[in-house]
């Protein structure tokens, strides 16, 4: 579950780390009284979506001026204009495709006196089984293209969670990072509030870019960035209680509700597996026979016959579907149940696009059965070679 900079900020600042002072605005009226609060005479106004590349992205409307999507403001009046025409635009950005994300929610902070920007940040790494973190003297820029273009600028370290975090590791970021005396102090004392709080809440990536000094001499977290584990946050209620759901795909909104794994994507072809290598392989089927799936949707080993109907109705309800690919292989989950949901799916939501169904293993032939007695327009195929060629072909002979 990603979360807001504001959100991210605030929850780093309960363990301590250095954060610069703002306010979130969630309706322009607030703009003048977050403004006064904090003072000046400098002040950021930052728009609130989950994507990156915000500074550097254009809004859509002209109204919305072309200064990006965070801005400098001089004055209270200027941080007035700027919430104005920034709230409720549509920001596009490198992350957020064509289409651009609505900016409901902008941050005011104060603006800082930057002598240097880092990078850094925490995340979990699959190949050691620990927290991991990437350290750069380039800051402020997008961290892929540095791994590109200069590598050697970037240093990673993983904490051994037997020992936790320690004074080596931060001594490690401030040797990367050139700092000495007491802002080699600061970068070590910030690193263990960092790992703290990353695993204190479960966190699955933490990003601080940048990470600035002050001409005053302190170490300063100008950005963040924040992802938690799904599966942990049962244990976080006030961390669940920060979800924004109208930065996410409904799509995958409502798949949550009954525990399918989806994922929407950009092609024409909805998917509807169990068993997330079987999706994977069967994704890349349809692209291998020119095609491409339009998402990954895994109904797991134990879906009931209302969690399938679930399934097939977020399939059908995606614009881009024009057609759909059920492949099922039957161990735990056993092809009648999957039958049963797809047979009252279709009755209660019709059918008017190609559909063809792949059932192997466990009452297969009952699962068939139920199908062909439906009376339902249902392509049937032998495998899964079978049913991507038929799949496919049928999208483009409706084409």
């Amino acid at each position: 579950m990603n979360i807001h900079e504001y959100q991210a900020k605030a929850v780093l600042k309960e363990f301590g780390v250095p954060v610069s002072r703002g306010v979130p605005v969630l309706m322009a009226a607030d703009a003048e009284a977050a403004a006064k609060d904090l003072g000046g005479p400098l002040w950021v106004v930052k728009s609130q979506i989950h994507a990156g590349g915000r500074g550097k992205g254009k809004f859509k409307e002209a109204s919305a001026g072309d200064k990006g999507g965070v801005r400098l403001a001089k004055s209270v009046d200027e941080v007035k204009t700027f919430v104005q025409q920034m709230l409720g635009a549509t920001l596009v950005t490198v992350q957020t495709g064509p289409a651009g994300k609505q900016v409901n929610r902008l941050y005011v902070e104060e603006g800082s006196d930057i002598d240097k920007e880092f990078y850094l940040s925490a995340l979990v790494d699959r190949e050691t089984s620990r927290v991991s973190f990437v350290v750069s003297t380039e800051g402020g820029v997008d961290i892929e293209e540095v791994a590109h273009s200069a590598p050697e600028k970037i240093v990673t370290f993983s904490v051994d969670p037997a020992t936790g975090i320690m004074g080596h590791h931060g001594r490690t970021v401030a040797k990367a990072l050139g700092l000495t005396g007491d802002l080699a102090k600061q970068a070590q004392d910030l690193v263990t509030k960092l790992y703290t709080a990353f695993v204190a809440k479960d966190m699955a990536m933490l990003e601080v870019n940048p990470l600035i000094v002050t001409r005053q001499g302190k170490l300063l977290c100008l950005d963040a960035k924040v992802a938690f584990d799904d599966n942990a946050l049962y244990r976080h209620p006030d961390i669940a209680k920060l979800r924004d759901e109208t930065e996410e795909d409904p799509k995958e909104i409502e798949a949550s509700k009954y525990d399918l794994n989806y994922v929407a994507l950009d092609g024409s072809i909805g998917c509807m597996v169990n068993g997330a290598g079987l999706a994977m392989a069967t994704m890349d089927i349809i692209k291998l026979y020119g095609l491409a799936p339009a998402n990954f949707l895994d109904v797991g080993g134990s879906a009931t016959k209302e969690k399938v109907t679930a399934a097939f109705k977020i399939i059908t309800a995606d614009p881009k579907v024009k057609g759909i690919l059920i492949n099922i292989f039957g161990g735990i989950m056993k092809c009648d149940i999957i039958a049963e949901g797809v047979v009252a799916a279709v009755n209660e939501v019709g059918l008017k696009i190609p559909l063809v169904v792949r059932l192997e293993g466990t009452n297969v032939e009952l699962g068939k059965k139920i199908i062909k007695e439906s009376g339902l327009n249902v392509v049937p195929a032998d495998d899964l070679d079978d049913a991507a060629q038929k799949i496919v072909k049928a999208v483009k002979d409706v084409a």
